[in-house]
């Protein structure tokens, strides 16, 4: 463990090889200040001998706590189990410096007294109270490390998975929105072969295939180009010309400025359609649509001239278009019916604009 770099930095929340070392020199000079010292009381040579032997104490408790720590991490590795896990740890660390420190203050005394040297270590134990606050307040730097790296950890994965939520929620948004497109397609061909020639009806369909192959190619994208968006919806508008012919018009207003910026894709093909849908298209009764960009938004307005008798409707369009802008971006589109004419803008963002 303490050479594997990855399991240090799982286990521990950050590379603690520097630490070690540091942390072990610090423990072990203040120890051997507060039992003997030694670089207070005696020559450099004895007082290096004498700090060595806190050292290797220190090094023992050292590793002895830090693997006890590891191994609570793996059994206890939940933010529920933090409390538990920390008072088992203080335990632990109280328990291994009181044996470690009295083992080895017992080989010392007695190696002093084979050397010829007196040394009662019994009577040094209550300065271990100051060894073990030390020893506390090191390895909360652990605690508050592994801590910190759990929480950046946890809030990385919350993220990802409502990254994952939103995609799914945009994925159903699209699919609902290609099966709506078709239905109504559908319906219009239905239309064009009781009232048109077969062959209408064919180019019709050749039509369609050029629409659909477009959504092919638009993939799974959530913002389109303006430009993109406005090519898609001119081939649909161009089907429906045809049956429609002049009784369907459409007036443009799109800078060319606006055209690199984006839009939920096949929004404005979903207004058409619902424009189309709900209303009345005759020579006496044309259907005009306009289409303009104010103030960085995109605005589709039609007059209302609503049908006695509606065609089926699947009841997902502006919905669709209103759920997938307010997954995507913080700028929510506008719908306003005053009775008179019914207008939806769309915002116009930019791919920073995404959430």
């Amino acid at each position: 463990m303490f050479f594997n770099k990855e399991k240090r930095i799982h286990y521990l929340g950050f590379n603690d090889v520097w630490f070690s070392v540091i942390g072990i020199l610090m423990l072990s000079l203040s120890t051997d200040y507060i039992f003997n010292n030694s670089f207070g009381t005696y020559p450099l040579v004895m007082a290096l001998y004498s700090w060595s032997a806190s050292l290797v104490i220190t090094i023992c408790d050292w590793l002895i706590i830090r693997r006890i720590l590891i191994f609570l991490r793996k059994k206890y590795p939940d933010f529920k189990d933090d409390t538990k896990r920390i008072v088992i740890f203080f335990i632990a660390i109280v328990t291994t410096i009181f044996i470690i420190d009295n083992i080895g203050g017992h080989v010392l005394e007695y190696l002093y007294r084979l050397s010829g040297r007196n040394a009662n270590y019994n009577t040094q134990l209550k300065v271990l109270l100051p060894v073990i606050l030390l020893t506390i307040m090191i390895m909360a730097i652990y605690e508050a490390m592994y801590y910190y790296a759990r929480l950046k950890t946890s809030i990385r994965a919350e993220e990802q998975a409502k990254q994952v939520i939103i995609q799914a929620q945009l994925d159903t948004l699209r699919n609902q929105a290609q099966p709506h497109f078709l239905f109504n397609s559908l319906n219009t061909l239905r239309d064009i072969i009781e009232e048109d020639t077969k062959e209408e009806a064919k180019e019709f369909v050749d039509k369609l295939s050029d629409v659909y192959r477009f959504i092919l190619e638009s993939g799974n994208a959530n913002l389109i180009t303006l430009e993109k968006e406005l090519k898609f919806t001119k081939a649909y508008i161009h089907i429906q010309q045809e049956r429609f012919g002049d009784n369907l018009k459409v007036n443009w207003n799109i800078p060319e400025a606006e055209l690199l910026t984006m839009v939920v894709p096949m929004s404005l093909q979903l207004l058409i359609e619902n424009a189309i849908k709900h209303n009345i298209i005759s020579r006496a009764k044309p259907l005009v649509i306009t289409i303009e960009t104010k103030d960085g938004q995109l605005v589709i307005s039609n007059k209302i001239q609503s049908k006695s008798t509606q065609l089926p409707s699947t009841k997902i369009g502006l919905k669709n278009i209103e759920k997938r802008y307010a997954i995507i971006s913080n700028s929510p589109i506008a719908i306003k019916n005053d009775g008179k004419y019914f207008t939806v803008t769309l915002p116009l963002l930019k791919p920073s604009d995404q959430k």
